[in-house]
């Protein structure tokens, strides 16, 4: 697929790969939208190609009018990518708050599915369309002390797997991203020990962009070095 005059929208843009990804695309030619939390609640059009929208993807409503904003500016929506997540500092089980986990699953799972389900609305009568859903490595093992954020990530990997089959003869693509650690403001909180070691968003970004650019892009592709 040509990356090129495409109207994208990604959740939690405004840092980390998020970021990475919007300017990358943006530089190729495309229509970004961002929807983040972070962004001024009256921020709408940063320019021609850019439109920032204050967003909480917990809130299904949020995501509901993000979609219809979107349409109502450009009439489609190409690619839709659900990168919007957060992190809690590895603990044993019985340490963990269960409040703060509560929330890694509101973000992580229910925020890639409203933004699946909205996304999935529009694309069905456009009957084209690519879902991008940016995971985990740690949706593909488990880690000590990780629990919540394991589970969370899990979550979102089954759903994306179901959704591929909902949609497999849609013309709509569903395309799951496992990267492992990225150096990005996502551990501020605190930095793991192999944290300098981490890969930079911007290379984790180059990587999603060039798996739809290909011909036959991995419907699973995974990031770890």
């Amino acid at each position: 697929m040509e990356i090129k005059n495409k109207v994208i929208v990604i959740t939690g843009g405004t840092n980390g790969l998020g970021s990475a990804l919007s300017n990358l695309l943006l530089m190729k030619g495309n229509k970004i939208i961002i929807a983040d939390r972070l962004i001024k609640k009256n921020q709408k059009r940063l320019s021609e190609d850019l439109c920032a929208i204050k967003t909480d993807v917990t809130e299904e409503s949020d995501l509901k009018k993000v979609t219809a904003f979107v349409v109502k500016k450009f009439k489609r929506i190409d690619i839709w990518m659900n990168n919007a997540g957060v992190w809690l500092p590895h603990a044993p089980i019985e340490n963990i708050n269960v409040g703060k986990v509560r929330f890694l699953m509101d973000v992580n799972f229910f925020g890639t599915f409203f933004g699946s389900k909205y996304a999935l609305l529009q694309m069905r009568k456009q009957k084209e369309g690519t879902i991008v859903n940016i995971l985990s490595s740690s949706a593909l093992d488990g880690g000590a002390g990780s629990s919540g954020y394991c589970a969370s990530k899990f979550a979102a990997s089954g759903f994306t797997k179901c959704l591929r089959l909902e949609t497999d003869k849609d013309g709509i693509s569903v395309i799951s991203v496992y990267p492992r650690g990225m150096r990005t403001n996502f551990f501020d909180e605190k930095r793991p020990r192999a944290y300098n070691n981490f890969m930079d968003p911007s290379y984790v970004a180059k990587k999603i962009i060039r798996n739809l650019e290909s011909e036959n892009p991995k419907c699973d592709l995974i990031i770890n070095h």
